[in-house]
């Protein structure tokens, strides 16, 4: 038997080959009535795309890129397993790219993918302090989406959460559970996502009139470093309540505790940013503001295939997504 192509589609249906071939690619140009009928006929005729030929008539690439600061980061995997599933289901390849911070790698992975490489870029942008970012240069050519860490200056499409209101509600909750003096372990805050947590626990704070000290805020470096950071904190200033601002600060906090035998949350309370798995077999469990990252991903790349199909799209706008904050014994108050 022949195989079924699109001109013997568009033959039986009476109908030309570019309306068949718009309605196969759900393209806003062709009613719904019209594509129901298409798509009737090409389950009847059992046609089956060719997905080739249809690059080499469309110059696609089949392929989009994510660029993210850490795989290994549970968010950002949740992330990406969102961004692949309607990947999936648009019969797309992801580039996975991981910049580890580095502002200048998450340059060069731009201008490599100017090339033609992909049909359109996700990214998480890198919490350096560089402006030499190729941003502007992309838009021209390949659809942009942000999604968690965005830049404010640009006109773009930006998926984000609440993270100002997530960290004033982690705040209030540590000072509803008997906490006063509630240190803050910096990261990321050179962006948007990092400023706003900031903002959030300051406030939280004032609004519970409780003063801000700055000794109470530290910034970050390495794993190896912050353990030592957070010993030296813990014993110099004691805090009873503890906030780590992303999710690899979270173990270093129990590791600090651990070696200075402070109990938790008896001697003081940690919540953290994060989306562990394993947050809830810690000893204790770990309370966490866990960010939908499955769904942000989604989100992102739904928005990015409706642009790729022609679709109508408001091409400035950002959607702020909703975390969760999830109580678990390590924000307890035992009295």
């Amino acid at each position: 038997m022949d195989k079924v192509n699109i001109k013997k589609l568009a033959a039986e249906l009476n109908l030309s080959a570019a309306t068949v071939s718009r309605a196969l690619r759900d393209s806003h140009e062709i009613g719904a009535a019209t594509k129901a009928r298409v798509m009737e006929m090409a389950r009847k005729m059992n046609y089956v795309a060719n997905p080739s030929a249809s690059n080499l008539r469309s110059h696609k690439s089949k392929t989009i890129a994510v660029i993210v600061p850490e795989i290994a980061n549970s968010f950002f995997s949740q992330a990406i397993n969102g961004i692949e599933e309607i990947a999936r289901a648009h019969n797309y390849h992801v580039l996975i790219y991981q910049t580890h911070e580095n502002v200048e790698a998450e340059n060069a992975f731009i201008r490599s993918l100017l090339s033609g490489r992909v049909d359109g870029i996700l990214i998480s942008i890198a919490s350096g302090t560089s402006e030499s970012r190729n941003y502007k240069d992309v838009l021209p050519v390949l659809p942009l989406i942000f999604f968690d860490r965005v830049c404010e200056d640009i006109e773009a499409i930006k998926i984000t959460t609440n993270d100002y209101q997530s960290s004033y509600t982690a705040t209030k909750h540590l000072i509803e559970n008997g906490c006063k003096k509630i240190a803050y372990l910096k990261a990321i805050d050179h962006t948007p996502a990092g400023k706003n947590r900031i903002a959030g626990y300051v406030n939280a704070l004032k609004d519970s009139e409780i003063l801000f000290d700055e000794r109470l805020m530290i910034d970050t470096r390495s794993e190896q470093e912050n353990v030592e950071l957070i010993k030296n904190l813990l014993q110099t200033q004691k805090p009873d309540g503890l906030i780590a601002s992303i999710e690899e600060l979270s173990l270093p906090c129990y590791y600090a505790c651990r070696e200075l035998s402070l109990k938790i949350p008896t001697d003081v309370k940690i919540i953290s940013f994060s989306n562990l798995k394993t947050a809830g077999i810690l000893n204790p469990s770990l309370t966490t503001i866990a960010q939908p990252a499955f769904e942000m991903g989604r989100t992102a790349a739904g928005i990015l295939f409706k642009i790729l199909n022609r679709k109508e799209v408001e091409l400035n706008q950002t959607l702020v997504l909703d975390s969760e904050l999830v109580v678990r014994d390590s924000t307890q108050n035992l009295y």
